[in-house]
């Protein structure tokens, strides 16, 4: 069963179109992890947060994947890393339009 990872953290940018340029090589090497379906990126500069939500396929390959990118953003000084792991429930998700 396909598992969602909800993942959020404070960052002081860049937002927007800057961040989408200096995180594009991690963008692209986070289509290569083991079990990666998809990922949304998010970002709240106001509040001055991002993350994202992630498909992975099992929950172990969500597991290694939060424990993996937690050390990373820790090797870059974020303190707080925010990660959870669900289930998704298909059926209503297609009903809503989720990409599933």
């Amino acid at each position: 069963m396909a598992k969602l990872l909800q993942v959020d953290f404070p960052f002081t940018g860049p937002f927007g179109a800057e961040m989408a340029e200096a995180l594009k090589d991690l963008a692209v090497s986070i289509t290569e992890e083991p079990g990666f379906i998809w990922k949304i990126w998010t970002e709240n500069a106001s509040e001055n947060d991002a993350g994202g939500i992630y498909l992975f396929e099992t929950e172990e390959t969500a597991q290694a994947y939060l424990e993996k990118h937690t050390e990373r953003l820790k090797g870059l000084g974020v303190e707080k890393v925010h990660g959870k792991i669900f289930d998704v429930n298909m059926d209503l998700s297609k009903i809503t339009n989720g990409p599933v």
